[in-house]
């Protein structure tokens, strides 16, 4: 069934509305403050940073009682055989985690020369190779688990070029910080909002490239529902859709932790054989990728966004 995409708010200058004089003053602050931390913080160690980012991310645990919710919330949907304690732990850990990964991106804008590209796990470079040489493109399905803008400059780096779809700033200011972040590893960006982006996404497929398509939250575009986590959720459509009329070779792509808790890429083909263009095939390719990418969380759930509002509370 699909569903109607996120509404955005009137003036929102992603839709071409402007913000109010209050809006302006906290956006502004908000621009101002994070210069200010880039300039001071960015002579520092990456290993420092990440340590600053972990503080970071006790800090906001503790005052953010919104995004706090939201994350106990759909842990409890997610887990309700965990006791609310043992959410709670596993919420922490989240947001430690996730500010580690923020250090570590700062660290990355500071300097390129700081990145440190994932490897493939064992097997998976043989995967992506195999999808690529098709030569009909490939839809490299991918979640926000673990660091994974460091995901896409790691392919880059072992010789795969990527580009990756994207969602505009609500603030255009920040689309330098982000340039900076991708561009300084090779990542090209095709942002949905602009007026060519529907011409250069069937570009980077027609002509055999790679594009990453983030596909795990719920998002301001065509969705349909589909499993998510073992519960209906509003998913994005589009890249199965752009599979299925293309004929580009589907892949998930992730992060995942090795026993010494080190972390990898996994790549995994997903089967599109016998699945036509049209609502039946969309809804089966995706909930065949909302399959993996459900796996992936729950192999490594100290690694997602778990305060994003995935579901429709309402239905909580």
């Amino acid at each position: 069934m699909a569903t109607a995409p996120l509404s955005l708010p009137r003036n929102d200058p992603r839709e071409g509305g402007r913000w109010t004089f209050a809006q302006t003053l906290k956006n502004q602050g908000i621009y101002v403050a994070v210069q200010v931390a880039l300039f001071l913080v960015a002579p520092f160690p990456a290993r420092w940073l990440r340590a600053l980012g972990r503080g970071l991310g006790v800090v906001v645990y503790a005052l953010g009682a919104a995004p706090r919710r939201i994350a106990r919330e759909n842990l409890a949907r997610v887990y309700p055989q965990k006791t609310a304690a043992e959410r709670d732990v596993l919420a922490r850990r989240v947001y430690q985690q996730l500010g580690t990964y923020l250090g570590a991106a700062v660290a990355q804008l500071a300097s390129a020369g700081r990145f440190i590209p994932l490897p493939f796990e064992e097997g998976s470079r043989g995967v992506l190779e195999d999808a690529v040489h098709e030569g009909r493109g490939v839809l490299f399905a991918s979640a926000h688990l673990g660091p994974w803008e460091q995901v896409a400059g790691s392919l880059v780096h072992h010789g795969f070029p990527l580009t990756t779809l994207a969602r505009e700033s609500y603030d255009p200011r920040f689309m330098r910080l982000y340039a900076r972040l991708r561009g300084g590893v090779g990542v090209k960006a095709i942002y949905r909002g602009r007026p060519s982006s529907a011409l250069r996404i069937v570009r980077t497929l027609r002509g055999g490239g790679l594009l990453g398509a983030p596909m795990d939250l719920r998002s301001r575009v065509a969705s349909i529902e589909a499993p998510f986590l073992g519960e209906a959720a509003s998913t994005p459509v589009g890249p199965a859709r752009l599979a299925l009329r293309t004929g580009a070779a589907v892949v998930v792509g992730t992060p995942v932790a090795g026993l010494s808790g080190s972390l990898a890429i996994r790549v995994t083909r997903i089967a599109t054989h016998g699945l036509e263009p049209g609502s039946a095939g969309e809804l089966a390719l995706t909930t065949r990728l909302n399959d993996e990418i459900s796996a992936r969380i729950r192999a490594f759930p100290e690694g997602w966004v778990w305060m994003h509002p995935r579901w429709d509370r309402a239905t909580a």
